[in-house]
Parts: C-alpha cells; sequence; structure tokens
C-alpha cells in the first residue's frame, strides 16, 4: 500500500515521497463476468474491478480499492464540514433502546430497523440514524446559550433492514453515512447553520464532480419545518422528483397540487342515479356515459369528469389494519409512495378481496363517496370508513361517481352540496404538466438518487429528550436542531454509475484510487526497468502510482484490467520506450498519445 511521508518545514510541507503500489502484489482478482445479482453498471463494475464483494444481500466487504475512494470521499467530506465549522465525533452503531423509546422511533421504525437483545435480555438496535444520542451528548456537557451555536458529525456506518436491498451500494442494509447536527437557541441561529451546512453540501458535490438538483422533501420520520434532498439526475434513481422552467424543484412527495377555488353550486342540477352496465372500470364508465348518458353542451365525457374512489388498506405500527377511501379524479392513479407519505407510519396498500368482502357496503367498480364516513347523501347507507379527498375535488365541482349498486352511477353529483370528506391528502400521482405549486409554470419528471438531505428538525428531539439551555435572562430555553446526512457509501455507487463506459470505471480524478496507472506493457526486462523508472519520476512529481508490473500476464489482460479498474490516467511503456517514447492514455476520452518519456510529468500535469 501506498506510504506517505511528510516533513513539516517553517510550517510547509516537503515534497511528499510515495511508494508505488505494484499490481503484482495488490490484493485484488479482477473478473470476467458479471456478478448474477447485478442490476446496475456501479454494482458490476465495482465487483469486477475488485473494489467491493458481496457478503449478504445489501452488505459487502471493502477491498483496498474500494477503501481508497471512500477515503478520498470522506476526507473531501471532513475538509468541507471544517470549513462549515462542524466538529468531528463518532458514536457507536450498537446503541441502547431507551432514547429511541423516549422519541417514539423504536416503534415508529417498524420493521425497517435491526433490534437484538444482549445476554441480559436488554433491548439494543444497529442505529439506522443517530439524532437521539447527538441530542443526548450535547445535553450532557451544554447547558448556556454561550455554549451554543455548535456542530458535530460522524461518519459512521448505519443498519436498515431494506426489505429489497439492491442496486450493490445504491440500496444496502449497511451504509456509511455523514450526519451532521446542529444546535441552536433561536430559530434566526438555525437558519443560519442549515445555510451553512446547505453550502458545503454543494462545494461536497461539486468536488466530487456529480450533477445534483436541490428539491423540497417531505420530512418523513425525521420531522422539522425544512427539509431539501440533493438528487443526482439518472435513470436508475429510486426518486421521482418534479421541476418547472421557472426554477420549483421538489420530490414528487412533497408535491402539493394546487386546488381549484371553491364555486357557487346554488343553480347546478340535483345528482342523478342513471344505468351504467359493464362500468367497473374508468374506462369503461366512460364509454358507456357517452353512449347511453352524453353531456347536453356536447362535448365528451373524459375521466377527468368521473371521480375515483379507490380503497386503501392501512397497517398500523401495532399490527392493526383499517381501511381508508381517497376520492380523486378518474384520470389520476395513486402513487403509493405518495401515499406512504401521507398515512405514515402505517403501511399502505391496495385493499383485497377480502378487505371488501368484510365490508359488503363498498361495491367493487361502483364505490360512491355517500358509502363511507363523513357523506351527506343517503347516510343509512354509509361505513365508519374514513374517505378523505384529493385536493382538486374542491367545493362546487359536479362528477360522475359510483351509485354503490352494481350497474349504477350517479351524475352530476356535487363536491360540497351532495357529500364531503374527512380531510384532503395527497396521493394522486403527479404527471408532466401539472403547474407548479409556486406559479412557475407546468412541471417536468425525472429520476433521481438522493445523495445528500439537510433537515431544520426544530425542536422535537430537544423537547423529546430535554435539551434546554439558560438564555440571555437566565430562563430555561429548548434548543433548535439542524440534520444534515450524507450517504458516503452511495455516493461513491453513483460516482461510479455516472462515470463508467463499457469496457470499465472511469472516476473524476479527485476520487481515483491512484492518480496515475503505469503498465509495462511487454515482458523484456528493459521494458520493465525503464518502467520503473518511469515510476520513480512519476513518485518524484508526488503522484499516487499504480504500477502493473505483473511479469507474465499479457498485455491484453493489462490493458483490459486497467479499463475495468478506472485510474483516468494511464502510461503504457512499451516498445516505443527504445526510441525513447511512452503512450499516454487519457480514459476519460479514450486519447492515446506517444509522449517522449523525458516530457511525461509534463504532459500529466497539462492532462490533469
Amino acid at each position: 500500500m501506498v506510504i506517505r511521508e511528510r516533513i513539516w518545514s517553517a510550517g510547509f510541507p516537503a515534497k511528499v515521497t510515495q511508494v508505488p503500489t505494484r499490481l503484482s502484489q495488490l490484493f485484488v482478482r479482477t473478473l470476467r463476468e458479471d456478478p448474477s445479482d447485478a442490476e446496475v453498471a456501479s454494482h458490476r463494475l465495482l465487483v469486477r474491478a475488485g473494489y467491493i464483494r458481496r457478503q449478504a444481500p445489501g452488505v459487502f466487504a471493502w477491498l483496498p480499492l474500494g477503501l481508497k475512494v471512500r477515503r478520498k470521499i470522506e476526507n473531501i467530506i471532513r475538509e468541507e464540514m471544517a470549513n462549515a465549522g462542524a466538529q468531528e465525533v463518532h458514536f457507536p452503531a450498537l446503541l441502547p433502546r431507551e432514547p429511541y423509546e423516549q422519541t417514539g422511533r423504536w416503534v415508529k421504525y417498524g420493521d425497517g430497523i435491526f433490534r437484538l437483545k444482549d445476554r441480559k435480555g436488554a433491548d439494543y438496535l444497529l442505529a439506522p440514524t443517530h439524532e437521539e444520542v447527538f441530542t443526548l451528548l450535547v445535553k450532557d456537557l451544554y447547558s448556556s446559550y454561550k455554549d451554543l451555536p455548535l456542530s458535530i458529525y460522524q461518519i459512521q456506518d448505519k443498519y436498515r433492514d431494506e426489505a429489497r436491498p439492491r442496486a450493490g451500494l445504491l440500496r444496502g442494509r449497511e451504509f456509511s453515512m455523514k450526519d451532521a447536527y446542529s444546535f441552536d437557541y433561536t430559530d434566526a441561529g438555525l437558519d443560519e447553520s442549515y445555510q451553512r451546512q446547505r453550502d458545503a453540501y454543494e462545494r461536497i458535490f461539486q468536488r466530487l464532480g456529480l450533477d445534483y438538483v436541490i428539491v423540497a422533501a417531505d420530512s418523513g420520520l425525521m420531522g422539522g419545518a425544512r427539509s431539501e434532498e440533493f438528487l443526482h439526475p439518472t435513470p436508475v434513481g429510486e426518486d421521482t422528483f418534479v421541476r418547472s422552467a421557472g426554477g420549483y424543484a421538489a420530490n414528487v412527495e412533497a408535491f402539493r397540487t394546487i386546488a381549484p377555488p371553491a364555486r357557487s353550486y346554488e343553480k347546478l342540477t340535483p345528482p342523478e342515479v342513471l344505468p351504467t352496465p359493464g362500468s367497473a372500470t374508468i374506462q369503461t364508465l366512460v364509454a358507456v356515459a357517452n353512449e347511453k348518458h352524453p353531456r347536453p353542451d356536447g362535448r365528451a365525457w373524459t375521466a377527468a369528469d368521473t371521480l375515483k374512489n379507490v380503497v386503501l388498506a392501512l397497517t398500523q405500527l401495532d399490527g392493526s389494519r383499517d381501511l381508508v377511501v381517497v376520492g380523486l379524479p378518474g384520470d389520476r392513479e395513486v402513487d403509493f409512495k405518495r401515499a406512504e407519505v401521507a398515512f405514515a407510519p402505517a403501511e399502505v396498500e391496495a385493499a383485497t378481496d377480502a378487505d371488501f368482502a368484510n365490508n359488503p357496503r363498498l361495491v367493487k367498480g361502483y364505490i360512491g363517496p355517500w358509502s363511507v364516513g363523513g357523506a351527506v347523501l343517503g347516510e343509512d347507507g354509509s361505513t365508519s370508513i374514513r374517505y378523505v379527498l384529493d385536493p382538486r375535488v374542491s367545493d362546487g365541482s359536479g362528477w360522475i361517481t359510483g351509485a354503490n349498486e352494481h350497474g349504477q352511477h350517479v351524475f352530476g353529483l356535487v363536491a360540497g352540496r351532495d357529500f364531503r370528506g374527512d380531510g384532503v391528502v395527497e396521493v394522486a400521482e403527479v404527471v408532466v404538466g401539472d403547474p407548479a405549486p409556486d406559479g412557475s409554470g407546468p412541471v417536468e419528471l425525472a429520476r433521481g438518487m438522493e445523495i445528500g438531505h439537510v433537515f431544520q428538525l426544530g425542536r422535537f428531539f430537544a423537547e423529546q429528550l430535554g435539551l434546554k439551555v439558560l438564555d440571555e435572562n437566565g430562563k430555561l430555553v429548548t434548543v433548535t436542531m439542524g440534520s444534515y446526512g450524507i450517504g458516503v457509501t452511495r455516493v461513491l455507487g453513483v460516482i461510479a454509475e455516472a462515470n463508467n463506459d463499457a469496457k470499465g470505471l472511469i472516476w473524476p480524478k479527485n476520487v481515483s484510487p491512484f492518480d496515475i496507472h503505469v503498465i509495462a506493457a511487454t515482458k523484456e526486462p528493459e521494458v520493465h526497468a525503464a518502467a520503473e523508472a518511469v515510476v520513480v519520476d512519476l513518485e518524484a512529481n508526488g503522484y499516487d502510482i499504480l504500477f502493473d508490473d505483473r511479469p507474465k500476464v499479457s498485455p491484453g489482460v493489462k490493458f483490459g484490467d486497467a479499463e475495468l479498474i478506472g485510474v483516468p490516467v494511464i502510461v503504457i511503456v512499451g516498445k516505443g520506450i527504445a526510441d525513447g517514447n511512452v503512450e499516454l492514455w487519457d480514459r476519460r476520452s479514450n486519447d492515446r498519445t506517444p509522449v517522449p518519456v523525458a516530457e511525461i510529468a509534463g504532459a500529466i500535469a497539462a492532462l490533469v
């Protein structure tokens, strides 16, 4: 491995001397075949190039090459955290139950965390996140406003029992995260701390060479007043986000619909129940309505004129199961990610046949709003099931919807006059062209991978755990907090996903495991001796070298390994050395240029 020796003189470092990493001695085995469980390029290439090895679903061992890249990412994060005024600490991953019990998250996390008992029967967990213990540490040591503001962070492994770990490092059960926390005693102080961290995140991702979009996000179990995600746009991203040409950007779960204004319904005609045989779907309903009950104004009925009533089953943390009916325009589907946010922490799924059998007043395919709680029409037929509405179902809007009888629908049912909901909920899918809530124009949809998240937590954790300080007047005030996370190992996977070609990885120079990959391209002793001399010269210029000195390996295999491993600058020492030339290979452009050996250091400096 690389050994670095630094001598300080007059406050300035001397030139770094290094020992090359020889591929003949490096603990690595490259693979020619893709791993069978790999779904995305980063997973395939990181395993094939010898950076990581699978131990269990969503759990990986880190090999020397992977650790070098990981440490470079961590060092960039540490530098920018220091620039933002944050200090590093380190907590254990194994934590007791009690702090999480106090905040309610021992239960709220449900099956999403790893719980275990020690030999005495005490409960522990493998930490999915560390807000509680950060809060308690500050409570233990600080008691005055004079101690604040404070920002502290760690880089530590986290554990979440993902039901479907996938895509290698992009969604695992064990992962490394940088989590920082700010502590202030005023809201204005929190705003300043939040902005410092947000700015640091921009610098970090710029230095890592990652494209990112900052989007408004839902806080989920973390809570808090303000929440933003840093998303890397990528087709393999698990998050959908929306953005407008006018600058609006939000995670789809945080998107808020512009509700139509309420309209007067005093002059609207009463609702009418009409036969609609064979119309248990929106598509068939629209066809039957246009055929048998055309609109008086001559316009064709569309799915947007219908009110779809979708039955969802919610499984609560205590295991209980209840139903909720959502009324939404018939041209929209339920987005289950948005539904999970709306009904958190319950698990959400479509109602089953058994659910309908247990609730016979819910006539599948013909459900009307008066069959559920909070309705006005037909209260003798109502149920105790909660009924919530999409924001588009505003007072005065008229609809075609189920009449709670097979083959029957009601036309001209008016919200606010004929039925009402028990609340408003955002679970409908967002579609291209929906208006941005800030008025900045229609939105488009894109896929992204979360690489960072910043929260204004506020006072929830401090209140639950009793973190208070004395203010300027000697009065106890509750501390307000921010939380700021970067998935270190996920970021590594995202960088690999964004920087590769058909032959292998191509690392950005800031995180590449080595600066230069030198290849002795033939088996002749004089070529190997010349390659050794090139390595010595490049080391003298401060470069970190991976030297392929394997004497019995063919040039084709060496070139293939170099492409797979992904060091962006490669120097090939081959037969051209007899004429005083080596070949400089830029993996980013795949250009290979002959360079006089005496000029190689200067050519590399210009390239990088």
